[in-house]
């Protein structure tokens, strides 16, 4: 039964940065960018979070756990923006090509976090010396009362506040994509910018703002795994493939970000259920962390077979919008 628990504790712990990564995607993804920069920018976001925690611990004696993870919060939003901000000024402001500018990011993202990464363990006094223990404190902070009932209490209870929010991000997004006049002027730019035009919407403020909006979103999702996974220390190319997953998600969810919520926590137990089976030589535990990418082909075979309009990706997705040929 322990056994049990710590593996469904452990599933939720790995899809909370997936599902983060996941949401994001999917609302830049429904304005018709596709934003191959998601894992370089949840890097960003991880690190920047690390780095103003650090340097804020660092300079007061006694620092505050709410401050600190105030801090943290706003350095990791400000550094996810501006990795969306340079790829939709890129992609809808100089029209570059979606898929090498997202792909370029993912590559800047990885390379920043590594980069600050090793410079701030310098400071810190060597590889492996990063903590912020006084702001990951207040991330990994239970609900109290509820988190000690016993079962129940283990899995529903037992997590800091970003995995709500994480939840809560996606829930909120759906009911805006599917009931709300903005969620669907969205949805008309991303099926076709050229009608949406016709109609009066400004089609580069939605692709701007869907962008900015899923990359914080998505830097969430480094920030979580440094702070609440990790406990508020740093390893460089420590997410593994977790943004790259994400982007999955986004397939496997049929971009509903209410999907993505019980995608990611199947995605984070693939993720890890080798751990889980005794007997696994290193070439076939390489083999069982493919299950999640096979699954999402499965399912994107499945959802083309059966063409369902509300399981396709937007019409104009990874296409530049060129008023002129309107």
């Amino acid at each position: 039964m322990n056994v049990i628990l710590t593996f469904i504790q452990q599933a939720i712990g790995q899809g909370i940065a997936i599902l983060f990564g996941a949401t994001g995607e999917i609302l830049t993804e429904k304005s018709g960018n596709l934003n191959l920069g998601i894992p370089g920018i949840m890097y960003m976001g991880g690190i920047a979070g690390l780095m103003g925690a650090f340097f804020y611990e660092n300079g007061n004696e006694n620092p505050i756990p709410v401050v600190g993870l105030v801090v943290a919060m706003l350095c990791c939003v400000a550094a996810s923006v501006l990795g969306g901000l340079i790829y939709t000024f890129l992609t809808v402001t100089l029209r570059a090509n979606q898929n090498v500018v997202g792909l370029a990011l993912t590559t800047f993202g990885t390379g920043f976090g590594n980069f600050f990464g090793g410079s701030i363990s310098k400071i810190a006094g060597g590889v492996g010396q990063i903590s912020v223990k006084v702001t990951a404190s207040a991330f990994r902070a239970r609900i109290p009362v509820l988190s000690g009932i016993p079962v129940l209490g283990q899995i529903l209870f037992s997590y800091g506040f970003l995995t709500y929010l994480a939840i809560i991000l996606a829930l909120v997004s759906t009911y805006v994509i599917r009931r709300m006049r903005v969620g669907l002027h969205l949805i008309a730019v991303g099926e076709s910018p050229a009608t949406a035009d016709a109609a009066g919407i400004n089609v580069s403020r939605y692709k701007y703002t869907a962008t900015l909006i899923g990359s914080a979103i998505a830097g969430l999702g480094g920030l979580y795994f440094v702070m609440e996974y990790l406990g508020g220390t740093w390893s460089n190319n420590g997410f593994g493939d977790r943004g790259w997953l994400a982007v999955a998600l986004v397939i496997l969810a049929l971009w509903n970000p209410a999907n993505a919520i019980w995608g990611s926590f199947i995605f984070g137990g693939l993720y890890i259920i080798y751990i889980y089976i005794p007997g696994l030589n290193r070439a076939t535990q390489e083999l069982v962390k493919m299950f999640p990418y096979v699954i999402t082909i499965i399912v994107l075979i499945f959802t083309s077979r059966r063409n369902k309009p509300e399981n396709q990706p937007p019409a104009s997705l990874g296409l530049n919008y060129f008023r002129e040929e309107r």
